[in-house]
């Protein structure tokens, strides 16, 4: 397809496509003379990829392309592939610790406790690098100053659901043909997939409520 038609069936302009080739986002069309090039199936694919992460995942150009970077590295592994591209995915900042703070010190503890548990032996060995597990030992240290004890025992139940989700996710990701389309649908899940998590987290916690207290 020219330019236009990508345009017009991705909804996207074509200065905002022409940007998005200049900036790397998108892979240059196949060209047919000194002004013309061919786009297909697979530009379309990309130019919606994109639009999630600016528009729904509120990515910058830049910090986009550092996530599309690792999806089109296929010298790397499936699982490095997708690991990598899903740790280039914003993260919220770890805020500064006191050194020797015990809820930090106790979270992590309880998170590696957890893991071991769990069996989740390539998380344990990842979490130095692992910007979610950061995030994890943070969100459970907060929870311990506030006076909730948040150990292994009460985060288990948690990660086994969770564990399940990420069992559908991959099922969902396998549907697709190719090796670069399972990894674009794994990041476009990660970053749709979590608001309706949370939402229904949230719809699932007024439904029990009711159905415990009432409506009174």
């Amino acid at each position: 397809m020219r330019l236009s038609e990508l345009s017009e069936r991705s909804g996207v302009s074509t200065a905002t496509i022409k940007y998005y080739l200049r900036e790397g986002l998108l892979a240059p069309g196949r060209r047919i003379s000194a002004t013309t090039a061919d786009y297909d199936e697979a530009h379309l694919r990309r130019l919606r990829l994109v639009r999630t992460l600016l528009q729904v995942g509120g990515l910058s150009v830049a910090a986009a392309g550092e996530v599309l970077k690792h999806v089109d590295d296929d010298s790397l592994g499936r699982s490095i592939r997708l690991g990598a591209a899903l740790w280039a995915l914003p993260h919220p900042p770890a805020p500064d610790a006191e050194e020797g703070d015990e809820a930090q010190v106790t979270a992590r503890r309880e998170v590696d406790r957890l893991l071991e548990e769990l069996g989740w032996d390539s998380a344990r060995e990842l979490a130095p690098l692992n910007p979610d597990h950061t995030s994890l030992v943070e969100a459970v240290a907060s929870l311990i100053r506030l006076g909730y004890p948040w150990d292994a025992e009460m985060m288990t139940p948690y990660a086994r659901m969770m564990h399940q989700v990420a069992v559908h996710d991959l099922d969902f990701v396998e549907t697709y043909p190719s090796e670069a389309e399972r990894v674009e649908a794994a990041v476009a899940a990660t970053i749709l997939f979590e608001p309706i998590l949370r939402a229904m987290h949230r719809i699932a916690q007024q439904e029990e409520t009711v159905r415990r207290y009432g409506l009174s």
